[in-house]
């Protein structure tokens, strides 16, 4: 059906005088439920389906949406789009993409589609309920702050007057919840989730709840770290945050832009040698994979660092023509938005010492398992950074810390960083343990 539609608003564009042309159609399942102390907190569902149409007429370009996907209101969608497009200024890069496929392209292989079907909200609520109580079930465990568990269904169709014609269906499982320990002034927060395409691969609800728990408790009277400079380990739940500030450089609309502290570093050494940092859209039952991107280029795994040496922007194609490049199938978009830069599944990966060794020598560090609030400068990579979790002293994990602010800049922590061997594909961009001495630690 979605295919279709996209064939029949491609054809109403083409009525409508429109040179090019591309359509989208994004439909949304979503049902959550959530729990509180064993109680029903709140049941969620969404069910939402989007139409977007984007034509050129010359170098000018407009974008129209819509919730209505009656054929009868194509020819009046995209007369409006192309007049539209007729009076806002050229963009001498704007266009399809020059290399996308031609034919029909799914998701074949990738196993990103779980038919276990809609799950009843009676299976979300007992999922729920099961890792509150795990959780609750801990002496010195005070409150919960609830515990959720959804599920998604997303189905993608693309088409372009080129040819291209592609869709395919991401699923969605998801559990989560939040407790307390202590009381008073000296209560403390943690979490644990999961999410998975298949529910099958989804992690134990019981284990996530005693997970949450031992971690809040583990943070119980926390204090000050001394100021000064140390060895500072990202625990892997916030190692991926450097990724995150790596993808932000790479962008190659921000690299066009001249806003990126990497923009002339391509093909330098940034990172220490032997790192090596993957986007893999093709990972099998992935959360972020895909066959082709927003504007019909097929995808496939690329090396962003390569034995520490940037190797790759995250290109779409009005990106690339902006840097003399070709697009390398990076485009992620909306039904209602144009095509930007975006990674799909980005990992760090591991290297061969483990957590004992990595941090045996340091005499007095920190490990970071929660960040909060960012001060990163974009154009020179300074960064600053609040952060809780534990000391390390003479090798070994000893007391809490919070309200620790550390600091340092990313082209010389990139250049820096020992990277561990505990990686674990939980999320849609994972690190393992990342090690980086020297840096500025404030805390009494």
């Amino acid at each position: 059906m979605s295919l279709s539609t996209v064939e029949a608003i491609l054809a109403a564009a083409r009525r409508a005088g429109a040179d090019q042309a591309d359509a989208l159609v994004v439909r949304d399942v979503s049902i959550g439920a959530m729990i509180r102390r064993g109680q029903t907190d709140a049941i969620e569902q969404a069910e939402t389906t989007t139409l977007g149409l984007r034509v050129f007429v010359g170098q000018r370009s407009a974008i129209v949406s819509t919730t209505d996907l009656d054929t009868a209101g194509h020819d009046a969608l995209a007369e409006r789009a192309v007049a539209m497009a007729r009076v806002v200024p050229e963009d001498r890069f704007g266009g399809l993409a020059e290399h996308a496929s031609i034919g029909r392209f799914d998701a074949a292989g990738l196993d990103l589609e779980d038919r276990i079907g809609v799950p009843d909200t009676a299976a979300l609520l007992d999922r729920a309920g099961c890792a509150e109580a795990a959780a609750l079930s801990h002496a010195g465990i005070s409150n919960s702050a609830g515990a959720s568990a959804g599920y998604g269904r997303t189905s993608v169709a693309l088409g372009t007057s080129a040819g291209f014609f592609g869709d395919y269906v991401r699923t969605n499982h998801s559990v989560s919840v939040s407790v307390l320990a202590g009381d008073a002034a000296r209560m403390q927060r943690d979490y644990d989730y999961h999410s998975s395409v298949h529910l099958s691969d989804l992690m134990d609800a019981e284990t996530i709840g005693h997970n949450a728990a031992e971690r809040a408790l583990a943070r119980l009277d926390p204090r000050k770290p001394p100021t000064k400079q140390m060895p500072v380990v990202y625990d892997p739940r916030v190692s991926s945050s450097l990724l995150g500030h790596l993808l932000g450089a790479i962008n190659g609309a921000s690299v066009a832009r001249g806003g990126s502290f990497l923009k002339n570093r391509l093909g330098e050494q940034i990172m220490a040698t032997g790192a090596r940092v993957m986007d893999d859209p093709l990972r099998v039952r992935g959360l972020r994979s895909r066959p082709f991107d927003g504007e019909g280029l097929r995808t496939a795994p690329l090396a962003l660092i390569d034995d520490g040496v940037l190797t790759q922007w995250l290109l779409d194609s009005r990106s690339a023509r902006q840097l003399g490049m070709t697009s390398n199938a990076r485009a992620a978009r909306g039904a209602s938005s144009a095509p930007s830069p975006a990674p799909t599944n980005v990992y760090l990966e591991p290297g061969d010492v483990d957590f004992a060794t990595l941090i045996g020598d340091i005499g007095e560090g920190v490990l970071l398992t929660e960040m909060m609030g960012s001060s990163v400068n974009s154009n020179t990579g300074d960064y600053s950074r609040g952060a809780s979790g534990f000391m390390i002293r003479q090798g070994a994990l000893a007391e809490p810390v919070a309200e620790l602010t550390v600091a340092g800049n990313l082209i010389d922590m990139f250049r820096r960083i020992t990277i561990g061997s505990d990686l674990e594909f939980r999320r849609g961009m994972d690190a393992p343990s990342i090690r980086i001495d020297g840096l500025s630690v404030a805390g009494q």
